[in-house]
């Protein structure tokens, strides 16, 4: 017996099992390898062209990041999760990197008042 309603539900994406697992097309894959690909061809570069001080710097934390986040969104398929799980995987690491930074800075200038008020 064929209804209308059974028409309008596409079959799920995988064969096997039937838990509705959708598959990505390889070109997005293609594409995302080459543009990782260009960004570590620019983070070579930024040594090639001997790039020195806070541009170097920058650079090449603006491309690992970047390269990070494609990873991580694409190849781990975070892009396609639900928020509170991105949520909970990313703002932990997050909160650890703010934390990371505000002793940095702290230490930064306990060691500047040990060397003003020691020597």
């Amino acid at each position: 017996m064929h209804t209308e309603a059974s028409s309008q539900h596409p079959a799920p994406a995988s064969a096997g099992g039937g838990h509705g697992t959708q598959q990505h097309p390889i070109g997005l894959y293609l594409k995302i390898w080459a543009l990782l690909f260009v960004l570590s061809a620019f983070s070579y570069m930024v040594d090639y062209f001997h790039l020195q001080g806070l541009l170097r710097w920058g650079l090449i934390l603006l491309f690992m990041m970047l390269k990070a986040g494609l990873i991580v969104a694409i190849f781990m398929h975070m892009a396609w999760e639900r928020m509170a799980l991105i949520c909970a995987i990313l703002l932990p690491p997050g909160a650890l990197l703010v934390l990371v930074g505000l002793m940095a800075s702290e230490g930064g200038h306990t060691h500047l008042t040990r060397l003003l008020f020691f020597r």
